[in-house]
């Protein structure tokens, strides 16, 4: 069967949202929920808007039990992902100011897929700048088609990566933004690396797994990686060279 997909622009945290979404199950009002919901989100964990409840508990003027139940959820999940990757992934990098952003947008990103197919579809991308969640295919007897840009040369792409969903790719790097992952041990711009991309089956996964990693730095990543289940990884070094990480094991909920 042919799939009905439209697609969807939406501006949102500072960035681009694009939705491709087969509307042939989907309920009518589906997709503006999903795109009412993302602004909510940036309306809680936005570190650059005064009145975001993160800003507000960074100002004295929250505190974090009082907080919304999505804040308090995210936070917790940011509490076990600093556990599981022995720290190099934290909601406080500076080792004060409270900064979730490193979670918040894989798991926006991800949680608009889920809400699209709790609504019926079952094809359909979401991008969340560059942080990418996809289910099923856009057509028959296709797949998804990623392209992961070279971090030395935007105009560039290191790789497209294709298949069906489930199906999560993120990225993090300093080429578009610069130096703004910080190391969470010295509190300092993470150095030796230009980009690690991670392919698995969920997004939050993959983009945290991405930010740790890059937090890492070249060599203790590699390691890291390798020891890792259930994903792919494309490393991309600071001089230039690369490296490809494919673990066949299963997840188990964490790094081995």
């Amino acid at each position: 069967m042919t799939h009905r997909m439209i697609t969807h622009v939406e501006h949102c945290m500072g960035t681009v949202f694009s939705f491709r979404v087969d509307t042939t199950d989907l309920a009518e009002d589906a997709l503006p929920q999903v795109v009412r919901r993302l602004h909510s989100i940036d309306a809680m964990f936005s570190t650059y808007r005064p009145d975001s409840e993160i800003s507000r508990i960074n100002a004295g003027e929250l505190d974090v039990t009082r907080a919304s139940p999505d804040v308090r959820t995210v936070l917790a999940a940011c509490e076990r992902f600093e556990s599981l990757t022995e720290g190099w992934f934290s909601a406080r990098p500076d080792g004060s100011t409270l900064d979730p952003s490193g979670y918040v947008k894989g798991w926006a990103v991800q949680e608009a897929a889920d809400t699209l197919w709790a609504a019926g579809s079952r094809h359909h991308c979401v991008n969340g700048g560059g942080d990418v969640a996809c289910a099923g295919t856009p057509g028959p007897g296709r797949s998804w088609r990623i392209g992961i840009a070279d971090p030395h040369d935007r105009n560039h792409l290191l790789e497209i990566v294709e298949g069906a969903g489930p199906l999560a790719v993120a990225t993090s790097g300093s080429a578009e933004r610069g130096a703004h992952i910080l190391d969470p041990h010295t509190h300092h711009p993470a150095e030796g690396l230009a980009s690690v991309t991670i392919v698995a089956n969920d997004l939050i996964t993959a983009d945290v797994y991405a930010t740790a990693a890059f937090a890492m730095g070249a060599e203790r990543a590699q390691t890291w990686l390798n020891r890792s289940p259930g994903l792919r990884a494309i490393v991309v070094r600071a001089d230039g060279l690369r490296t490809d990480v494919n673990s066949q094991r299963e997840p188990s909920g964490g790094p081995a």
